[in-house]
This record gives C-alpha cells, sequence and structure tokens, in this order.
C-alpha cells in the first residue's frame, strides 16, 4: 500500500524508471482516447523546493531532464530495450497501450538546462514563454539554424484586453494588459519572427471572458484566418 506516506517515500518505492513508464502510458492512453491529438509539453522544472522533496539534485536537472526524455522516447517502441540512468529495460515486454501516431509529438518549454544545440535536435517543437522582440527573434533564430527540420514554436501568452482599443502593453504576469489594437499588433509581430502558434490566456482578464471572446474573434482572428 501507498497510502499516507512522503514523497521521497513514494520515489524510492516505485523508482523513477517507474514513474516514467506511468507517464508513457498515460500520455499515450490520452493520445488513443483523443483520437491522435495529444501534444506533449516537457520540462525540467524550476522550482529549487520540489526538488529536495523528490530527493532530486536541483543542479542535476539538465542531465535528469535528457535521461527522462530518452527514457519517454524509448519505451514508446515496441519491446523497448534501454540501459539509462533511471535502470534498464530489457525488451522482453511490450509497455501498452501505445499512441495513435508513430511518434508522440513533444515540445520542449524554454531552454529546459540544455545547449542550443540539443535543443534544436531533439523535441518536435519549442515552448517559449513571453520574450522582448530581439531576445525572442535571436532564440528561434538560433534553434532553427541548428535544425533540419523548420518545427513549429508556441508561446503562452497571458493578456487582460482593456476597454481602451489602442492601449499600450502593460507587463503583467508572463503576458501583457493591453488594447484589442495593440494585441492584434503584437501577435503580427510574433508570426513575423517565427511563433507559428500562441496560446491565449485569460486568467487575470478583467472583462467579461465572453465579451472578450466575442471581440478576439471578431477583430483578431480573421487576420490569421487568411489564406495566402
Amino acid at each position: 500500500m501507498l497510502d499516507h506516506i512522503t514523497p521521497v517515500q513514494f520515489v524510492e518505492k516505485l523508482g523513477f524508471s517507474t514513474i516514467w513508464v506511468r507517464i508513457a502510458k498515460a500520455a499515450a492512453s490520452i493520445d488513443q482516447i483523443s483520437g491522435g491529438r495529444l501534444i506533449l509539453g516537457i520540462a525540467n522544472g524550476d522550482r529549487p523546493e520540489e526538488y529536495p522533496a523528490m530527493n532530486v539534485s536541483y543542479q542535476e536537472r539538465g542531465k535528469l531532464f535528457r535521461e527522462s526524455y530518452k527514457y519517454i522516447r524509448r519505451v514508446a517502441e515496441p519491446y523497448p530495450q534501454l540501459q539509462s540512468y533511471f535502470g534498464a529495460i530489457s525488451g522482453d515486454l511490450d509497455i501498452l497501450p501505445k499512441t495513435e501516431k508513430t511518434k508522440l509529438p513533444l515540445l520542449i518549454t524554454g531552454s529546459s538546462q540544455q545547449s542550443p544545440d540539443w535543443l534544436s535536435n531533439n523535441g518536435d517543437g519549442w515552448i517559449t514563454y513571453p520574450r522582448p522582440h530581439i531576445a525572442k527573434k535571436q532564440f528561434i533564430g538560433q534553434l532553427r539554424d541548428n535544425s533540419a527540420i523548420n518545427k513549429p514554436v508556441m508561446e503562452p501568452l497571458y493578456i487582460d484586453i482593456t476597454e481602451t482599443p489602442d492601449a499600450l502593453p502593460h507587463p503583467i504576469h508572463l503576458g501583457y494588459r493591453l488594447g484589442i489594437n495593440q494585441l492584434y499588433q503584437y501577435l503580427k509581430s510574433r508570426e513575423e519572427i517565427g511563433v507559428n502558434h500562441v496560446a491565449l490566456n485569460l486568467r487575470f482578464n478583467r472583462v467579461n471572458i465572453e465579451e472578450t471572446l466575442g471581440i478576439i474573434s471578431e477583430l483578431i482572428l480573421p487576420h490569421f484566418n487568411e489564406k495566402e
């Protein structure tokens, strides 16, 4: 029984290898249920207090991320064989279910303590938090210059749409409070430097959510549905 045990005891009891198998199985199950629609964002985590709680070295999080990435990728193969930091898989047993797709898309969040070369050649795309325009352009250019495939870039963005359409952007947590016309300008500028998807988060939006969605649908979306 695993009732009433600490996180450290949980990890020691199950082992990291079991945890990554469970993650891979859960992701494959969701992919099956959704008809192959799952895109999984992954990251190394950046909260120092979480690592001691799991009896893991914060300083080794970059290495652990690479090992975890390799493990999740490998166990998705038929009858996987693997020797890694987290243990060995002999290939005698298969792990089910499998994803509907040949390979589950993994999007790497931020840098995850990895080199630009590693980031460019691993994962199926990148999730990057809002950065100043020039820094964002340089980061995307660096990723794509080192990659043989033009992988997608996604940005999550918190927004608070003001009642004044031309209100200039004011920084909030991982986003901006701004007018709808300024949001359009922001999204176009991101499109120009290679951002493919922006996920708008209305958690901090102070105006009625349905009203805000209606404004975005009317004034923003048509500009990004135009065919070349």
